[in-house]
């Protein structure tokens, strides 16, 4: 049986797992390309395959339709918006996902974008390393607000380390739980009233259609012209338009990403800015991280073929259907 991996960091760091499905038996095939694959290479290499690592390449109707085969998708992280699900369950496919694998990492990335960005770190660096030893004033994060969009795996973990750094955390999420929230001593509140009372947003939402552009000119209005915004989710988010106004016009003290959108006009201009920190979606590239992941995945994988469910299973309902092609459910 062939499994392909489409996911280069599974590739580069992960060999002993690509070892192992070997030695199980598995025939494994791997991304050559050295980026992510477009629809018409990923079609041929899906066709006779059993089975999907899968990193962020397209996985819509022309490359579901062509995997007669396959059983399982196994996503190498979190966000799903590249898989069409309702088709693959239709065709009985089984997605997965490995949600708690990389929330620390991420976490960590979205609090260093906060210190980066309140004491001018990458700036003053840059400054020093062309021979002006000459700091600005940067801001403290202890006693500010830090208000938290997305409270799901990762949004909790950022809330979490934020109270750790004695800061009034502040929520939204279209569905509030109030016992967690009770329970870590932070607070639900709406999303005008986040975005107007923090000094630090951290976006944690997934990309869907109502997250679209989520946060847009008018949102930003509403924010203090002295605050950060941090997006560690996915680019789409975010108004790019909006932001760069926004941050050109002194609206908004600085962003940091770690993601932009793909072709996106604006990128040059954000890269530009002093007030912006970008990092090249790396939030959970950390060695623990990939480690996780890349077990959780295999895992995944290897238990639909056994013909069993696995843990990280995202559409439940496709071993209820009698196109599900895992053998025996």
């Amino acid at each position: 049986m062939k499994i392909l991996i489409t996911t280069r960091t599974f590739t580069r760091f992960n060999a002993e797992l690509i070892e192992e499905l070997a030695a199980a038996g598995y025939s494994v095939v791997t991304n050559t390309y050295g980026r992510l694959l477009e629809e018409e290479e990923l079609i041929p290499l899906i066709a006779d395959a059993d089975g999907v690592i899968a990193g962020l390449d397209p996985f819509g109707p022309a490359v579901l339709r062509a995997a007669q085969r396959l059983r399982v998708i196994a996503r190498y992280g979190v966000g799903l918006d590249n898989i069409d699900i309702p088709l693959a369950t239709e065709l009985g496919i089984v997605v997965t996902n490995t949600p708690g694998a990389n929330k620390v990492a991420v976490a960590e990335q979205a609090i260093g974008l906060m210190f980066a960005l309140a004491r001018h770190i990458v700036t003053e660096s840059r400054a020093i390393k062309r021979g002006v030893w000459e700091g600005g004033v940067g801001m403290e994060l202890s006693g500010k607000i830090l208000g938290v969009v997305g409270t799901g795996r990762i949004g909790r973990e950022v809330a979490a380390l934020g109270l750790g750094l004695r800061m009034q955390v502040l929520c939204y999420d279209i569905y509030p739980d109030h016992r967690w929230a009770g329970t870590l001593g932070v607070q639900y509140v709406s999303l005008p009233e986040l975005l107007s009372t923090a000094d630090v947003v951290s976006l944690h939402v997934p990309a869907a259609r109502d997250t679209f552009h989520l946060i847009g000119a008018e949102e930003l209005n509403m924010m203090k012209s002295t605050a950060l915004l941090i997006n560690t989710a996915r680019a789409e988010i975010i108004d790019e338009a909006a932001l760069c106004r926004a941050l050109r016009e002194g609206r908004l003290r600085g962003a940091g990403l770690d993601v932009l959108e793909r072709d996106s006009p604006f990128a040059e201009e954000l890269l530009s800015m002093d007030q912006v920190v970008v990092t090249p979606h790396s939030g959970a590239h950390t060695v623990e991280a990939i480690a996780r992941m890349g077990r959780e995945a295999v895992d995944n994988l290897l238990a639909v073929m056994k013909g069993e469910r696995p843990p990280g299973i995202v559409n439940k309902e496709v071993f209820d259907l009698p196109v599900c092609r895992v053998t025996g459910s």
